[in-house]
């Protein structure tokens, strides 16, 4: 059981700046942030969950049924993340490249401490066994001191290697056309990896330049021990709310213009582009046949199709797929029966991902999974791990990946291209 406090906060920006910094002290934390983006479904401003009171990590093996009779026995509230290798839980699939961050393949906790934000509203809930902390952790976080965004403590200047050479890369995409040209795939998003090894980072100053950099809806700081997610995810991957499911895949990319004029021309022809919006509308039948799986007849609806969005560095054509379910269904039976995304695979998805894993060289990992939460009430909100970096403090590894979808139109030159722009934010953090 939790202790509900609801209070009024005077400057929500800041007091999210006091959490996050709060939040480094413990083991567990999950902080989420929509950066005041608009958007249609949203239950909270932020999100901070820290402290595990019980949690689950386990690899690929059976993970799915482990996770849905956790969710089911503490119907709680739980934070955590779903690798993009759980794949091979659900299908005859296998991850054999290389991995250099070492983290589980999923995890979960149950937070002792859980703040949400809306508005000026913060909504506190503790388990009782600490309720009586309350007080004294508010005049904590007040007392924070907002670390300014700047790496002073880092070291050495990170050395980013590329894993994939430009050659290579062009070669492997020419590869993949290949197998469009034969009818393998339709489609299918080709990652690649850069990284830095013996690396040291401070991670909350990090993951605060990220995220200032783009202010993105989907935002995550996460640690786990000595593991470390720093996501400015634009992408939303599936939310329940009572018996809806939403599924909001982005597919299409054009870069922003300083000249407001040819800023709006560029997001225009983004929407006509025919390239782009084929893209994003193979990935929308292979939402809309993913929730039918566990829709009520006749209830999976695409309710915007290709809407062009504005982010501080690109816009993206995104849309919404939705369905219905029966009230009973398992939560994690929903997620299990979409998962991983379409926007991170192709189509047909289970050939796509089979020619992924051959042409990449490096373990996906928590790149392309999803992070987000469960409720007590059976509802779920998860985003997608996309413009993040991941970082193993053991063992001093950094991470970020970057892809784009390959067509029959795509041009391996300007997929190259596409990468390196999605790549820069990462870059230019973790290089200042």
């Amino acid at each position: 059981m939790r202790t509900s406090v609801i209070l009024e906060v005077q400057n929500p920006k800041e007091f999210k700046q006091q959490l996050l910094s709060w939040s480094g002290q413990f083991r567990e934390a999950q902080f989420l942030d929509s950066n005041e983006y608009h958007q249609n479904y949203t239950s909270f401003d932020a999100v901070l969950a820290v402290d595990a009171f019980t949690s689950i990590q386990t690899d690929e093996h059976n993970a799915f049924e482990d996770l849905k009779q956790y969710q089911q026995t503490t119907k709680d509230w739980l934070f955590g993340y779903l690798s993009y290798d759980l794949k091979n839980d659900t299908e005859a699939l296998v991850s054999a490249n290389f991995d250099g961050l070492h983290f589980p393949d999923l995890f979960f906790f149950q937070p002792k401490k859980l703040f949400l934000l809306k508005g000026n509203q913060l909504e506190i809930r503790y388990l009782n066994m600490c309720d009586d902390e309350i007080e004294e952790d508010l005049e904590e976080i007040r007392k924070q001191i907002i670390q300014q965004n700047q790496n002073s403590d880092q070291g050495e200047k990170l050395k980013i290697q590329q894993r994939i050479s430009e050659e290579r890369y062009i070669k492997k995409v020419t590869d993949m056309l290949s197998h469009i040209h034969r009818g393998d795939i339709y489609e299918a998003n080709f990652c690649m990896e850069f990284f830095a090894e013996n690396a040291t980072i401070d991670p909350i100053v990090t993951y605060k330049s990220l995220n200032e950099i783009s202010e993105p809806p989907f935002a995550v700081f996460f640690k786990n021990n000595k593991q470390y997610l720093l996501s400015a995810s634009p992408e939303r991957y599936l939310r329940k709310e009572n018996d809806k499911i939403i599924s909001q895949p982005i597919k299409g990319t054009a870069k922003r213009h300083p000249d407001s004029q040819t800023d709006e021309a560029i997001k225009q022809e983004l929407l006509s582009n025919e390239k782009e919006r084929s893209e994003n509308i193979m990935i929308v039948d292979l939402v809309r046949n993913d929730l039918s799986r566990t829709a009520t007849k006749a209830s999976v609806l695409v309710e915007e199709l290709c809407g062009a969005y504005t982010f501080k560095q690109v816009h993206h054509l995104i849309s919404t797929v939705v369905s219905k379910v029966e009230k009973e269904k398992s939560a994690v039976e929903i997620i299990k029966t979409t998962f991983p995304m379409g926007s991170m695979t192709g189509a047909p998805k289970i050939s796509a991902m089979k020619i992924i894993d051959e042409l990449e060289e490096t373990k996906r990992g928590l790149y392309s999974g999803a992070v987000g939460y469960f409720t007590p009430d059976n509802d779920f909100d998860f985003n997608v791990v996309i413009r993040s970096i991941l970082y193993n403090q053991q063992n001093g590894y950094v991470s970020f990946s970057v892809g784009s979808a390959i067509t029959s139109l795509s041009v391996p030159e300007k997929e190259y291209e596409e990468c390196l722009l999605k790549a820069k934010a990462m870059r230019e953090v973790l290089e200042s």
